[in-house]
């Protein structure tokens, strides 16, 4: 922008005596300085709805309108405007995450109560289907699994089965029948119990049981 500055001292003209030939307004001297008022007019912005170009910038403790956060335009944003899309995006019971500092969010953001959220555990959706995660800040779970103490028994009986046997000649199947001669032998059935045990298995230790993780700050804004 360009500021204007007078050119000519009209005024001092006024105590010059008369004859005096710098008494006298020239047209250039008029001409100047309506050239001058001219420039400085057109490079000004208006008062309302003003285009800027270049970089501009507002002065120290100026006053302007906060404009919605929802306002996608091209209008100046003030640090108030700042502020509300902040509050925004993170509303009372918002989740901040950071994976570098633990400074508290109110002083990072500049607003609001926030105090440490989740140590040492995971977030999971609500699921209203679901008795265990149907209610929002229920907590559960644990990293240590129980492996119980048990034993695998298993019995096997047998219902019998029959040999025949030969002191001489030739049997070709056991069960009585076959080719050959058989001078003398006996046949019989026999049952045997047969039971199979294993011993016990397993430990009371914990086990631990943990999901693929990576460890960063949580808070939470409560008001």
């Amino acid at each position: 922008m360009t500021d204007y500055t007078k050119a000519t001292n009209f005024a001092s003209k006024d105590s010059l005596s008369s004859g005096n030939a710098l008494k006298i307004v020239k047209g250039t001297e008029i001409d100047t300085e309506f050239n001058s008022i001219s420039t400085s007019i057109a490079t000004k912005a208006d008062l309302a709805s003003p285009t800027f170009t270049g970089t501009p910038t507002l002065p120290t403790g100026t006053v302007a309108t906060t404009q919605s956060s929802s306002d996608s335009s091209t209008k100046l944003a003030t640090t108030a405007f700042v502020q509300a899309v902040l509050q925004t995006l993170y509303p009372v019971g918002s989740i901040y995450s950071n994976a570098t500092s633990s400074t508290n969010p109110a002083t990072l953001l500049g607003f609001g109560t926030w105090t440490a959220f989740g140590a040492g555990k995971v977030m999971v959706g609500l699921d209203s289907g679901d008795a265990t995660f149907s209610t929002v800040g229920n907590t559960g779970g644990s990293k240590n699994a129980t492996l119980v103490s048990h034993t695998h028994t298993a019995t096997v009986t047998d219902p019998g089965h029959f040999h025949s046997v030969l002191t001489n000649g030739v049997l070709v199947s056991e069960g009585g029948y076959g080719y050959g001669v058989q001078n003398a032998g006996s046949t019989g059935t026999k049952t045997t119990g047969i039971t199979v045990s294993n011993s016990t298995e397993g430990s009371t230790a914990t086990n631990a049981n943990l999901m693929p993780y990576v460890v960063v700050y949580m808070w939470k804004r409560t008001a």
